[in-house]
């Protein structure tokens, strides 16, 4: 059967080009002998997708997505795989071959445990209008919900008798698909099988196509579990699942948004309320196949947290699961609500146009990452702000991305050096006698700062002394700035130039290496460490002293005015005096 597959999508891989079926959903360029085109699996404004027919594939340089004519099917389409192969051979023109006995059975087969979840959710919805249902249908009242709400997430009530499985036996229904699906389970002190759902409303879980594959359900009363979902089967692995994917997926899209919150019921309510593009995991912490199904749809999708202790822990459990998985353009946000409260009470007692407000106030995984790490710590000695650094440290090595991490590294020693006065991420002290206690804003061109990197390419004995002087200016729109971090992190065990040249290669800096003409100009005048450690100091404190001036500009103002404070004219003081200092280590 394997042979017979490979050629019949060989044959349809040389009769359909990648273009033909990709420009369905993209609108592509032609560039040279590629197409570009906005990649349909993230948000991008600007092109990386590319279709390359002479090679048979696509691949996208933003999210990392590729794959063949059949793949993109799959992808784009939300297609299983034979129905994939089955619309391009119609495309074709070829007759669709029945490959053998066995798959065709196996498709059928998972056809048929798609109608059993859809009977059983046809059965839920029929109980929750009945008499026995009435106590779920009044629940469902209580929280707000709209008999379109209710229709169209297929509520349901599973009463507590075996009703479930009577009603499967009389439409034909085995009872070994029914276990297997998780509808019924076997007692274990009587052999016998029941309804593995009593006396819960029932919030069924759909697959992208729409198909139930699961429920959730809710306890009636007081009793545990509060909510139960589906043992996991066939057709449900709750790691890899979002609730409301199916409906928040294209809406998602559309409003470049996406809400990850904590459980069902607020889902439907920010659906209630104007937000459909929200999703909950099924019962669990976040995972990681989670994460990256979330990124298909938004960059930077937003979890929300009930504002109490158990939603904060569940975030910070959350950044464990991302950080390893951060890549350019890709993160989480977060947002807290008040008081408490979950969505849904949230937006009762406030309203969307509250819940709107947070939602443009959310907090950035960084954010979330120093506070963690910062605000439940004690900073009062040496020691403890030693660990402080130490843990955030530890946090940073966790992100694989290399381009990610050295951002982070950046930020979060700019934090602590504003925070504690130090945090270098460095083996030794510094011998530099002057620290400005707050970040330059005055920016350094960008041709300065390729003569600095390039000298500590060269001299990287100087690197551990400059890092500090350096992270007090915005390094950030820097095109370097990555190399850079990383050469002050290379430059703590290794002082050999061309290990460290060498190493930054096979990192795949290389080719930004050999753009800095100031490395080969340095060679060529033969400038020593002395001249070259005289000139980066000069650059820095030259700017240092700049701002300096202008700042006593206009502290001298401030004291000039009748109404200044003694604070003013102590600030101006402070100023003149940092000034005296810089001006004296520059003479020096």
């Amino acid at each position: 059967m394997e042979d017979n597959l490979q050629k019949f999508l060989e044959e349809l891989r040389s009769r359909i080009a990648v273009s033909d079926i990709v420009s369905e959903k993209v609108k592509l360029t032609k560039r040279g002998r590629e197409y570009m085109g906005l990649c349909p699996f993230h948000n991008e404004k600007t092109p990386s997708f590319t279709v390359n027919d002479a090679k048979g594939f696509y691949h996208c340089f933003g999210c990392g997505a590729h794959g063949d004519i059949v793949g993109f099917e799959m992808n784009a389409n939300g297609l299983p795989f034979m129905d994939a192969i089955e619309k391009l051979a119609h495309k074709a023109g070829l007759p669709m071959p029945k490959f053998s006995k066995e798959n065709s059975l196996e498709n059928q087969k998972r056809q048929s445990l798609f109608e059993i979840m859809d009977l059983a959710a046809s059965y839920y919805e029929k109980m929750l209008k009945l008499p026995e249902g009435q106590k779920g249908l009044e629940y469902f009242y209580h929280r707000g919900l709209t008999d379109d709400l209710i229709q169209k997430f297929r509520l349901g009530f599973a009463p507590q008798n075996n009703g479930l499985k009577a009603y499967l036996k009389s439409k034909g229904v085995s009872e070994l698909d029914m276990s297997e699906l998780g509808l019924i389970v076997t007692s274990q002190e009587s052999g016998t099988t029941h309804d593995f759902f009593k006396n819960r409303v029932m919030i069924p879980i759909f697959d992208r196509q729409n198909h139930v594959i699961a429920f959730g359900g809710r306890i009636m009363g007081d009793g545990q579990p509060k909510y139960l979902n589906s043992p996991e089967t066939n057709l449900f692995n709750k790691r890899k699942m979002l609730y409301n994917y199916n409906f928040a997926r294209d809406a998602g899209y559309e409003k470049k948004r996406l809400i990850v919150c904590e459980g069902y019921m607020d889902v439907i309510a920010l659906d209630k309320f104007g937000f459909p593009y929200a999703v909950a995991p099924m019962g669990t912490a976040l995972t990681e196949d989670q994460i990256i199904k979330a990124w298909q749809v938004v960059p930077e999708p937003v979890l929300c947290f009930d504002g109490d202790a158990a939603g904060i822990k569940a975030a910070v459990r959350s950044i464990d699961r991302a950080l390893p998985l951060l890549k350019p353009g890709y993160s989480l946000q977060f947002m807290f609500l008040p008081d408490k409260m979950d969505p849904d009470e949230f937006l009762r007692a406030k309203g969307a146009d509250e819940f709107e407000k947070l939602f443009s106030q959310t907090m950035p995984l960084i954010d979330l990452v120093w506070q963690k790490n910062t605000r439940t710590h004690l900073a009062d000695t040496p020691e403890r702000k030693a660990l402080i650094e130490k843990n955030i440290k530890e946090e940073i090595l966790k992100i694989e991305n290399k381009e990610v991490r050295a951002y982070y590294v950046t930020e979060m020693k700019k934090r602590l050096f504003e925070t504690y006065g130090q945090g270098s991420f460095q083996k030794k002290q510094s011998n530099t006698s002057y620290k400005r206690p707050h970040q330059i804003t005055s920016p350094l061109k960008d041709v300065d700062l390729r003569f600095i990197l390039a000298a500590l390419l060269l001299f990287p004995q100087l690197a551990e002394e400059m890092e500090e002087k350096l992270m007090m200016f915005d390094l950030s729109k820097f095109k370097g700035s990555m190399i850079l971090m990383r050469l002050f992190e290379l430059s703590h065990d290794e002082h050999d130039s061309a290990k460290i040249y060498q190493t930054l290669c096979a990192e795949g800096f290389e080719k930004d290496l050999n753009e800095l003409w100031e490395l080969q100009m340095i060679r060529s005048q033969q400038t020593d460490e002395f001249q070259i450690k005289k000139q980066i100091n000069e650059l820095l404190t030259g700017v240092q002293i700049n701002e300096l001036k202008r700042d006593i500009r206009e502290a001298a103002l401030k004291i000039e005015k009748p109404n200044a404070s003694a604070s003013d004219l102590e600030q101006y003081l402070t100023l003149i005096e940092e000034l005296n200092a810089l001006i004296a280590e520059m003479n020096n």
